[in-house]
């Protein structure tokens, strides 16, 4: 279940990042904005391929270590992506009202909070030692 919550994360991190193509996130971002416009969106777009590729290899490594903890941090990021996106929520170049731009980003935090629930639980099942029944 872990999987699959963290892959539903992750693939609505990637469709919201598509998204925000659609509604130039660039000029939200504090050192982007500050760069002209065609020179914002093409840094937007290019981050994004070592980014991708950094977080795939991280979150797919061979080292269970890595793997869990970055997963983890992802997830984390969801949520706290969520939260950032109320706050801007109001700022005058804020598009991300559609019900498509909503659901992604606080889907994406919704999952994001799941995924860190099952680890949690997850851990407190493995340290609490299993009593037999008597």
């Amino acid at each position: 279940m872990q999987n699959l919550l963290f892959y539903l994360g992750f693939a609505i991190l990637m469709a919201h990042e598509l998204d925000a193509m659609t509604q130039a996130e660039w000029r939200l971002l504090f050192i982007l904005r500050r760069l002209p416009e065609a020179t914002a969106e093409m840094a937007f777009v290019l981050v994004h391929i070592p980014l991708v590729a950094g977080l795939l290899w991280l979150t797919n490594h061979e080292a269970p270590a890595i793997k869990q903890w970055s997963r983890v941090a992802i997830t984390a990021f969801l949520a706290i992506h969520a939260a950032l996106h109320k706050r801007l929520d109001h700022h005058p170049l804020y598009s991300f009202d559609s019900a498509l731009s909503v659901g992604l980003i606080y889907g994406g935090g919704v999952l994001g909070l799941l995924y860190l629930g099952s680890v949690w639980v997850g851990r407190i099942s493995q340290s609490v030692p299993i009593q037999d029944e008597l």
